[in-house]
């Protein structure tokens, strides 16, 4: 066989031509599908990562509402109910209902006891 003709050449150059314009006109519509997708300010990974910062916010909310309504209950109560009144008088700051009541506090040893060896037994 000998060398190809110059038809045969320039068919096979064409044939390649346009195989190598299909390949980067796929090539951008690529990239534009990707750009489309991920680029922007806010891309799928981000708009993901927002939901779910989103959704933990919410639980967190859903959290702090519940321990605000249970506060406000206390809230009522400690304002409405006179047994409530009195028990945390009686509890918080020690105070005693007539002259019937005797306060017994029981504490543990002060600091200068405890230093001096007061109540420790030691070895000899």
């Amino acid at each position: 066989m000998g060398l190809p003709s110059f038809r045969a050449a320039r068919c096979m150059a064409s044939k390649g031509g346009r195989l190598l314009k299909r390949a980067f006109w796929l090539a951008v519509g690529a990239a534009a599908l990707v750009f489309a997708v991920e680029g922007g300010e806010f891309g799928t990974r981000d708009l993901i990562r927002n939901r779910r910062e989103m959704d933990r916010i919410a639980r967190s909310i859903d959290s702090l509402r519940h321990v605000v309504d249970s506060l406000r209950r206390y809230k009522d109560s400690v304002e409405r109910i006179p047994a409530m009144q009195e028990r945390i008088a009686r509890e918080q700051f020690g105070m005693l209902r007539g002259d019937k009541e005797l306060l017994y506090r029981f504490t543990g040893p002060s600091a200068d006891s405890a230093r001096a060896g007061g109540g420790q037994r030691t070895k000899r």
